[in-house]
């Protein structure tokens, strides 16, 4: 772990509660345009549309399109599943809406987390949401980040190895000198395969209480922790 200078974070699901932010803004809207359908639910809904959306990115079949307009896409996508029409919906309601990725509160420990962790460590996302969305994120709650890089610096959506590669490079450093620290073990997985150090953060809730994946780490991480304050206590960063 010496040769470690920076921490590099999954940011939806590992910093940020997605579901509960998504759902909170999303509950009034729905109510005033009629669609019977649970906040939650619909959290979901639009989230399963996430990875799919950057799969034509990540294969080739759509030239780098930032994240607020995949998400967008996918917001209209959902709404007419749910047998809406956005196209009735005015569209500056449609983009507060989506607008919603960028005012998600972060776990209770990020915070105290990360400003520990910062004391020893360069820390910064390295996250599939674009500059606008992580800066917006990062003045709304406080995250305390050294840089924030996005999504569209590195022109590759994860699991992408140039995703984590160029994220390294962009930093100046070797990919053996970055820790991606994150609570999919997915994620982690690729990033080891580049070269990076791991570390695994369990968010146990990240889908629900129903959530049945990542509840665990999958391989031996370099290091395990239930949170990022106790993600601090094991990298020895001072309190």
């Amino acid at each position: 772990m010496t040769q470690v200078k920076a921490l590099l974070f999954d940011t939806f699901g590992t910093v940020v509660d997605w579901r509960s932010g998504i759902a909170r803004d999303a509950a009034p809207f729905l109510a005033k345009h009629g669609i019977a359908a649970d906040p939650h639910a619909f959290a979901d809904a639009w989230r399963k549309r996430y990875r799919p959306a950057m799969k034509e990115v990540i294969e080739g079949r759509r030239p780098f399109t930032r994240l607020d307009v995949l998400h967008r896409e996918n917001l209209d996508g959902v709404l007419r599943d749910l047998g809406a029409d956005p196209g009735g919906i005015p569209e500056a309601e449609l983009d507060d809406l989506n607008r919603a990725w960028h005012r998600l509160d972060p776990w209770p420990d990020s915070i105290p987390g990360l400003t520990r962790l910062k004391k020893k460590y360069i820390i910064a996302p390295l996250s599939n949401g674009n500059i606008a969305l992580l800066l917006n994120m990062a003045k709304r709650a406080g995250l305390p980040w050294d840089a924030i890089l996005g999504a569209e610096v590195a022109r590759a959506y994860k699991r992408d190895p140039r995703a984590y590669l160029n994220t390294a490079e962009i930093l100046g450093l070797p990919p053996e000198a970055c820790m991606l620290v994150a609570a999919h073990n997915d994620d982690l997985a690729a990033a080891r395969g580049v070269g990076f150090a791991t570390g695994f953060v369990l968010r146990a809730t990240e889908h629900g209480p129903a959530q049945t994946t990542n509840l665990a780490p999958e391989q031996d991480w370099d290091v395990v922790a239930g949170n990022l304050m106790e993600l601090a206590d094991r990298l020895g960063c001072p309190a």
